[in-house]
């Protein structure tokens, strides 16, 4: 039971009136003890008076009764001696009268033949009432005997003994104590009720006093308890109001206030907490108690339910070129694509929401939900490659699905929600700009990346990982003047793991530092030895952008360069172009540094990252590799022709080296060195081989 302020409050009346109660029980008790403590002594008190009343009597009879037998006595007048002993006995409560003479033998007893004339009185009591030569007054269980001895002159001639009866005493005395205790015992018997009603009033008192209580405090305490718990439930429609003028009537006032001012910070909250400021789409905690309510429905129609997680392509890319406040316009039009596409699916129902960055998850309903979420996705897919206008030029981009169905893949939001993740990652992984939908194969997937990345930690130390080199070739010369190093793992188990797919693991887990120390080190003791064999090629190592960030990439290489000895002309360091621009100031001052000590840089897969001539003026670089995308369909595409050309003329104008990624056959190499590249690779001109391989090609 709730220990609320009613029962409290009845256990506290309950304790006061058994406390009550003990202090009246214990004065009836005191008063009980106190009446028979006043019979006891009263009984005594007339023992005591009855007694001294007898034994005055008996006193007073005895000395009569030997001044009357004084004469009689001394002349041994039998006749007279009998009168007077006769007209005692006739008195009230005499027993005996005895009359001896001075040797303790009866003279008379009061009859007429007196038997016991002459013989010694052989009774208790006569030994000392012989004995005494003045009054003696003796007691039994019976009776009082007082003895008074007869003289002439000095000389003692006998006594009378009288024996008085305490029986009609004892009478009057048991009935005056029966009165006294009959009387006590109602004076007794009317306090207890007196105590009794007082108790009862008390009673009365308490239960009033708790009416009043619950109707004026605890009622009203009550119905605001129930009113908070409304409120706490969400439900603030109170309507409290109260026309008392009291305390509590203030409390009800100001309760009723209260909820109505929570009722509107709470529209503006869930307002602020469920909605997403940027796109006016649904947030992550509207959507998942949205996606909650609708797995119930879902489950108990056995129907299907369908979520796709929808995630913007290479978005970064956007941020780090371009500014933050355009990556916004991005996402603004890319979640009026998303609602527009599926809109168009025909779910009246259907839920766009946006789960944070450039990731929007989309649920869908009704019959048939498989085919209508793929027909939704081709859709969005095909809406969203249209290009954007930012900042007066057009943007191309794309965006992975991956799709997941209820009850058949999950039959949790939670369960769900992951399912959908990684069928998204399984969309990325297979190419971008595609959909997939989840299968229990994807976990393995999944749990084969946690594999990845546990054996990736020691796997350089194991000789699992080594570095290949891809040849780089002068293009009006043919002359093999350096080569890339690149980072090959073989699993023991796995067999080849792609470099796409352990060195993002690397970046993300942080391994890509200590992996491309020693990557660094490796290729410059390779490069090294090539250099002693008679041969001059460069070597170029790829840095991370983590090691970019980490700030003590000039302190490696200088150590590095120390350890090995090779000349720092010889080292190019490759970086991405977006991973200079993603902090192009901090970028810069490194990468002066790091010309500081004599390696040269160069920015990879130029043209990705919508750079252009204001970057290449002010990020100090020796040239650049222009990426693979274009020299693809630098044969059949104009506008990538176009591009080739105009990176490779830009870059020569402010004296820039360039080499061409991906040459896959003549024609490739044909346009490059038409248009004036300076180096290629690609896998026409050289695959990638071991350094020792390398050393031979470069002495043939």
């Amino acid at each position: 039971m709730r220990g609320g302020l009613h029962l409290r409050f009845l256990i506290g009346m309950l304790a006061t009136l058994l406390l009550v109660l003990g202090v009246m029980g214990g004065v009836w008790w005191q008063q009980r003890a106190a009446a028979r403590e006043q019979a006891q002594i009263s009984r005594e008190a007339m023992h005591q008076m009855a007694f001294t009343s007898m034994e005055r009597r008996g006193e007073g009879l005895a000395n009569l009764l030997a001044d009357s037998l004084v004469n009689p006595l001394y002349y041994f007048d039998m006749v007279r001696i009998g009168e007077v002993v006769r007209s005692a006995l006739q008195q009230p409560d005499v027993m005996y009268v005895l009359v001896f003479d001075d040797q303790g033998r009866v003279v008379h007893d009061g009859s007429h033949d007196v038997p016991d004339f002459g013989q010694a009185m052989d009774d208790p009591l006569a030994g000392a009432a012989v004995e005494s030569s003045e009054l003696k007054v003796q007691w039994t269980d019976r009776q009082v005997d007082v003895a008074q001895p007869i003289f002439i002159g000095d000389e003692r001639i006998g006594g009378v003994r009288v024996g008085l009866s305490s029986a009609g005493m004892a009478t009057l005395e048991r009935d005056a104590v029966a009165t006294l205790s009959q009387r006590s015992e109602q004076a007794i018997q009317r306090n207890l009720l007196w105590m009794a009603g007082l108790f009862g009033t008390l009673l009365l008192i308490g239960f009033a006093v708790s009416m009043l209580l619950s109707r004026g405090v605890l009622r009203p305490i009550g119905e605001l308890a129930q009113a908070a718990r409304r409120m706490e439930a969400g439900h603030f429609d109170l309507k409290l109001d109260s026309q008392r003028n009291d305390e509590i009537g203030d409390l009800i006032r100001a309760f009723g206030r209260m909820g109505d001012s929570v009722s509107r910070h709470d529209r503006d909250i869930r307002r602020i907490a469920y909605g997403d400021s940027l796109t006016g789409l649904p947030n992550r905690l509207a959507f998942r108690e949205l996606l909650d309510e609708s797995l119930q429905k879902t489950l108990a129609s056995k129907a299907e339910l369908v979520l796709m997680f929808v995630d913007l392509d290479d978005f970064k890319r956007i941020n780090d070129s371009l500014g933050h406040d355009a990556g916004d316009e991005v996402l603004g039009q890319f979640a009026e694509r998303i609602r527009h596409s599926v809109h168009l699916g025909g779910d009246q129902d259907a839920v766009v929401a946006r789960f944070g960055g450039d990731e929007f998850v989309v649920k869908l309903g009704g019959p048939n939900v498989r085919d209508a979420a793929a027909h939704v996705a081709e859709a969005m897919l095909a809406e969203l490659q249209q290009p954007m206008l930012l900042q007066g030029r057009q943007v191309f981009l794309g965006a992975s699905i991956g799709i997941t169905v209820c009850p058949q893949d999950g039959q949790s939001s939670s369960v769900l929600l992951k399912n959908g993740d990684i069928a998204m990652y399984q969309a990325k992984l297979a190419g971008k700009n595609c959909y997939r939908f989840y299968s229990k194969a994807m976990d393995h997937a999944v749990g084969r990346r946690v594999q990845i990345e546990h054996d990736l930690r020691g796997a350089w130390d194991r000789g699992e990982m080594k570095l290949v080199y891809q040849p780089i070739f002068r293009l009006d010369s043919g002359q093999l003047v350096g080569a890339e190093a690149l980072l090959r793992w073989q699993h023991p188990e796995l067999g080849i793991i792609p470099p796409s797919v352990f060195i993002d693991v690397a970046e993300q887990t942080g391994l890509i530092e200590s992996l491309g120390s020693l990557a660094l080190s490796q290729a410059c003791q390779a490069a090294l030895r090539w250099v002693r064999e008679g041969a001059a090629p460069f070597v170029s190592v790829n840095i991370s952008a983590r090691q970019l960030r980490a700030g003590n990439l000039p302190e490696v290489v200088a150590g590095t360069l120390a350890s090995s000895g090779l000349p720092p002309d010889r080292l190019h360091l490759e970086l991405t172009e977006t991973t200079v621009l993603s902090d192009e100031e901090q970028a810069i001052k490194t990468l002066e540094r790091l010309r500081e000590l004599g390696v040269k840089i160069w920015l990879d897969d130029f043209g990705t990252g919508f750079s252009g001539l204001s970057h290449l003026r002010r990020v100090p670089v020796d040239g650049v590799k222009i990426d693979r995308s274009f020299i693809a369909d630098v044969l059949r595409d104009p506008d990538d022709l176009a591009l080739t050309s105009a990176i490779i003329a830009m870059a020569h104008s402010l004296g820039i080296t360039v080499v061409g990624e991906g040459v896959e056959n003549e024609g490739q190499f044909a346009v490059l060195k038409e248009r004036g590249c300076d180096h290629a690779q690609g896998y026409w001109l050289g695959r990638p081989m071991s350094g020792s391989e390398l050393a031979r090609r470069l002495v043939s």
